[in-house]
């Protein structure tokens, strides 16, 4: 039966040596051993493990199939053992090697990716996860230890979360440039009537807050196009419509080059975003890295 033990791991890394320098002379002055000493460990390897490793021909040592693949399975080891010294130096850092951040789509494209190079430019033996989600979703995803934190828009109820309110802001009227209603300072929920309008996509437009308040002040406008939030302002620029959309997210899609014209929006409509959290990550020291890196992102917007 195979026989690994720490002196046939000492006989692997000779192995290793050997296959890569294709002669035992070659191996000994790389190890620093006697030619014989790398023989005697090969020989002893080979009994250990029950396989031949190379052939002997005329004083040549040639790598048999078997060799070929333990030496490939050597280096998935010696990757592992790389992943493991990161993990080990991030444990020491945060007490966490891994960090599972479930965030909704309206921070998804511009704030959670500075987060998360801010974190790794300082601490780059973490392992960062991030999914796109709804704010229930999200919930349930850290709820469940599916996601570790969560970035969820508010209020939320749970048991057994903490929730961390983060910001609250005032919701921006996005205009193709151009556009008749660019001229004004601000917008009104009655200038939108017989405008067409992009919304997001949502499983009920009844719960759309824009179509809402639209519906509330009996504005009629010319239509609608619904699309994935991640798409709105590329449609504003597009010239589909007008949208009415928090500021961070408009932000964060708007190239420089996007004539698009952002102007304040009334009555108003608040967006609230906070961080959530099991009990049990209440003293993890990442969290305090997400915490202040997260709030003087925020501040910049």
């Amino acid at each position: 039966m195979a026989d690994v033990n720490i002196h046939s791991l000492k006989a692997l890394a000779v192995f290793k040596t050997l296959y890569e320098a294709g002669s035992a002379s070659q191996a000994a002055r790389i190890l620093g051993i006697t030619q014989s000493g790398v023989s005697r460990s090969l020989s002893q390897l080979e009994h250990n493990l029950g396989l031949q490793l190379f052939l002997r021909e005329k004083n040549r040592l040639v790598a048999t199939p078997e060799a070929k693949e333990l030496y490939e399975e050597i280096l998935r080891l010696m990757g592992n053992i790389e992943e493991l010294r990161h993990s080990v130096l991030a444990l020491k850092e945060f007490g966490t090697s891994r960090l599972r951040i479930a965030a909704i789509p309206g921070l998804s494209f511009g704030f959670v990716p500075r987060l998360v190079a801010g974190l790794l430019a300082t601490h780059p033996s973490v392992s960062v996860s991030l999914d796109m989600l709804s704010s229930h979703e999200v919930q349930m995803a850290v709820e469940s230890s599916h996601a570790d934190i969560g970035l969820v828009t508010l209020p939320v109820a749970s048991p057994v979360l903490r929730v961390e309110p983060w910001l609250e802001t005032e919701a921006v009227c996005l205009l193709p440039g151009g556009h008749p209603l660019a001229e004004r300072e601000s917008i009104e929920v009655a200038d939108l009537a017989e405008q067409h309008v992009v919304i997001s996509n949502q499983p009920s437009l009844s719960h759309n807050p824009l179509l809402e308040l639209i519906a509330q002040h009996g504005v009629h406008i010319a239509g609608k196009t619904e699309a994935n939030i991640g798409t709105i302002a590329a449609l504003v620029a597009n010239r589909v419509g007008i949208t009415v959309m928090n500021p961070i997210t408009a932000k964060d899609q708007l190239a420089p080059h996007d004539e698009v014209v952002m102007r304040p929006f009334a009555p108003a409509m608040a967006f609230r975003f906070g961080l959530v959290y099991r009990d049990n990550w209440k003293h993890a020291r990442v969290l305090d890295f997400v915490r202040d890196r997260g709030r003087a992102l925020l501040a910049g917007y």
